[in-house]
């Protein structure tokens, strides 16, 4: 299976970047008992005396400048391709606000979170109202949302607090070997997509070049009809053909429920009973909305094997066996947790992995999106609550993602129409990864440098003492 390599390279660059820190933590750095503990929760890469201190708010006005010109396109550019590679585009955004505006490094990523939804709401709206490519079905794969946004919402959260304690340096680490080897990964399966489209596209053109008519004569490029054509619908009908209540219900639910549970836990004090009481509640409810998609795709899976029906359920190309569903658990808390802990969200490790289950790049973008606005809306509110962002730029920024999320969708849409080549959007994917593997990781390489310089700590921190 391929997913397996793809799990495994994760497992094995999570281990290795671990273990180094035992190393590192010997040679650099005093005890952090011993030291000022003002840096906070790395939840994102940026947060060091070079760009601000992770504890000092800071806040620029909201002015037209080339500052804010240079962030308006780098933003809408970000936001287009992000969406479109169901990526979000975090791993650009935060070094870009934290770098060129001069935001601390949680603001920034609040503000990251902003645009993200902005994206994501536009290029959902959008995705709704197209048509599956070749199935009569929605394009947004709900069964798939509601396997995996339960458990990547529980690995956001669990990376988040592991966050708090891994030290800066290794993030880094942890950013430059998942970002680059998720990017390579994605660049030669879009490779291989396109020679597969390139072989399928000379074929047709072979099939139409040589069809011959009932006297016997040769025709030329003959356009016909198919037997069976298929029936156009109306916006408005595919809004409503794609629409499904009861599973989108089941998916606010679980949002609703991880939101009520963050907040109370956000006025609660730090290790104290319930705050570990909060935190554990998290589980049952995830694995429960988990464990009812589980058992039905099981079941039906099991109904359809013995129908002798060889159909797959839903996108995925996989039979959903116990081994199969216990395999895809373990993919979304790690690709929860490695995207909570680098402070991207889940998308950087979602997308590629719904195209390494065999999902369709169409369905593939569109499904990481759906899932990536309830996770990116969860901290926003959260942010907002928190007072973490000032109010004009996020509604500026998220105006500005907002459109990028729709055109980007629609004129990617309009090039795969063209070309006929949908792995394009896996190339956008690659792109978008890498490109924000470099900006964290040069940055994150030049601010554990200065961390080195200074003598500061370089080991494990104290979850409880540390917040």
């Amino acid at each position: 299976m391929a997913t397996s390599g793809f799990v495994l390279y994760l497992l094995s660059g999570f281990s290795v970047a671990i273990l180094s820190v035992l190393f590192v933590s010997d040679f650099y750095g005093d005890n952090p008992e011993d030291q000022n503990r003002s840096s906070s929760p790395n939840s994102t890469l940026l947060h060091s005396s070079s760009y601000g201190s992770s504890t000092d708010t800071v806040w620029p006005e909201l002015e037209f400048n080339w500052r804010l010109v240079l962030v308006t396109l780098i933003g809408f550019l970000g936001s287009a391709c992000g969406t479109v590679g169901g990526v979000g585009g975090g791993g650009i955004f935060v070094p870009m606000l934290t770098l060129i505006v001069g935001f601390d490094t949680k603001s920034a990523a609040a503000l990251s979170k902003c645009m993200i939804m902005g994206a994501s709401v536009s290029s959902v709206w959008y995705n709704l109202r197209v048509p599956h490519p070749t199935k009569e079905v929605p394009i947004l794969d709900y069964d798939l949302a509601l396997l995996f946004q339960p458990m990547l919402m529980l690995g956001i959260t669990i990376g988040v607090a592991l966050s708090v304690v891994f030290p800066y340096w290794l993030i880094t680490v942890l950013i430059i070997i998942l970002f680059m080897g998720t990017s390579s990964r994605s660049f030669f399966k879009a490779l291989e997509m396109w020679k597969e489209e390139s072989i399928f596209k000379k074929e047709m053109v072979n099939q139409q070049g040589t069809v011959v008519n009932s006297r016997g004569e040769l025709l030329i490029d003959a356009e016909y009809e198919p037997l069976i054509p298929r029936e156009e619908k109306s916006q408005m009908q595919l809004l409503c053909f794609n629409l499904r209540w009861k599973r989108i219900s089941v998916l606010l639910i679980v949002w609703v429920c991880f939101l009520v549970l963050q907040i109370i836990k956000n006025d609660v004090a730090v290790c104290s009973a319930w705050y570990w009481v909060l935190f554990c509640l998290q589980f049952p409810t995830a694995l429960g909305v988990f464990g009812y998609e589980s058992v039905r795709l099981y079941r039906e899976q099991k109904k359809r094997m013995s129908t002798g029906n060889r159909e797959s359920i839903c996108e995925a190309s996989i039979e959903w066996t116990a081994i199969h569903i216990a395999f895809c658990s373990l993919c979304g808390i790690l690709g929860g947790t490695v995207g909570g802990l680098l402070g991207s969200g889940g998308g950087f490790i979602l997308g590629p992995l719904l195209l390494e289950i065999g999902v369709i790049p169409q369905v593939a973008s569109a499904t990481a999106t759906f899932v990536m606005m309830f996770s990116s809306s969860l901290s926003v509110v959260e942010f907002y609550l928190l007072k973490r962002f000032p109010i004009p730029y996020a509604v500026y920024l998220t105006s500005v993602s907002l459109c990028a999320g729709f055109w980007g969708q629609f004129l990617i849409r309009k090039m795969i129409t063209i070309l006929k080549r949908a792995s394009l959007i896996v190339f956008i994917l690659s792109g978008v990864i890498f490109a924000s593997a470099i900006t964290m990781g040069v940055v994150g390489i030049e601010t554990s440098m200065e961390m080195i310089r200074n003598h500061e700590f370089m080991g494990f921190l104290n979850f409880c003492s540390s917040q």
